[in-house]
């Protein structure tokens, strides 16, 4: 696993390129806010599957593994386990080395994976 600090006001889309250097996953699974080409056709390069729903937008939507998508909702009990601390939801640590520490202490405490 592998975690970034983001600014509240970037978009989340903008961090995956880098968190995917650090970690070899079969599968990338995320919401439609990531249904961008650059970041599909960088999965499809390093051969990862992407299980992204497209956008109601998209002309030519390619076909999502469901089967897959329904294991998103580990990560979102992940977040919500780690917003029951009020430090964490809101971001009481104002450096970022210290809300990660926080955020990573937190997840090993609590014994999420």
């Amino acid at each position: 696993m592998a975690l970034s600090l983001t600014p509240g006001q970037r978009a989340d889309i903008t961090e995956a390129g880098p968190l995917l250097h650090e970690v070899d996953p079969k599968a990338f699974i995320a919401d439609k806010a990531y249904d961008a080409d650059p970041l599909i056709d960088k999965l499809e390069e390093r051969e990862i599957t992407p299980v992204i729903p497209s956008k109601i937008n998209r002309r030519n939507p390619p076909k999502t593994s469901f089967l897959l998508y329904k294991s998103r909702n580990i990560i979102e009990r992940f977040f919500a386990r780690l917003k029951q601390f009020r430090g964490i939801a809101t971001r009481y640590e104002k450096l970022k080395s210290t809300c990660l520490a926080a955020v990573q202490l937190v997840s090993a405490i609590s014994g999420i994976k």
